[in-house]
């Protein structure tokens, strides 16, 4: 009796998309800001919801994501705002296969700060602080004119008063910068792919 030889085709690994885009969130595993950060600094980060595709998990939660800062400006003491560019690189598995990627900003963990994404310019800028500096300001200034009129018992020694702490107010306000980015450990960026990424 001849054996009968059977030849089956070599099956391809199976291969899936992250469709163009899909939004991840992730979440900070350093902390940066841009009053110590310089371009290239390292950053990690871990995916903190799996990625789906056609009722598939094709990125677990947990997974981790490294980048590099691409742009650090600290505020100014007169003028300007605090800038943060970061460049997300690879996505590596737990089974320790690395994706490259390039996904962009989205949105930003605010924390209370004012800070938000710049989707023109894919950075991250802190809000202006024109209203805290007018806050204190107008603080000072009502500081003086308490202290002058309780000196001088008098209009006149609370409107000096007044002049006084709105300088001091203004000088200060001069003499301070502005705050910060600020991305904490466990704080969240939410990013979007802007091209399919193929995943085995």
């Amino acid at each position: 009796m001849k054996a009968i030889l059977v030849f089956l085709p070599l099956l391809a690994a199976s291969a899936a998309d992250i469709p163009q885009g899909t939004h991840v969130l992730l979440r900070m595993v350093n902390s940066i800001n841009t009053r110590t950060a310089a371009e290239g600094d390292q950053v990690y980060l871990q995916t903190a919801n799996p990625i789906t595709a056609n009722g598939a998990i094709l990125i677990p939660a947990g997974s981790y994501v490294q980048g590099a800062v691409t742009h650090a400006k600290r505020s100014g003491k007169v003028a300007g705002r605090a800038e943060l560019g970061i460049r997300l690189e690879t996505l590596t598995l737990p089974a320790g296969k690395t994706l490259k990627i390039a996904p962009r900003l989205s949105s930003v963990d605010s924390n209370e700060t004012g800070q938000r994404v710049d989707k023109d310019e894919d950075k991250i800028k802190q809000a202006s602080d024109y209203g805290r500096d007018a806050r204190q300001i107008a603080i000072l200034a009502g500081s003086g004119a308490a202290i002058g009129g309780i000196t001088d018992r008098g209009w006149t020694g609370a409107g000096i008063g007044a002049g006084a702490g709105g300088a001091v107010g203004f000088a200060t306000t001069l003499l301070t910068r502005g705050k910060e980015v600020e991305l904490r450990q466990g704080s969240t960026l939410d990013v979007v792919f802007d091209r399919p990424i193929s995943v085995e």
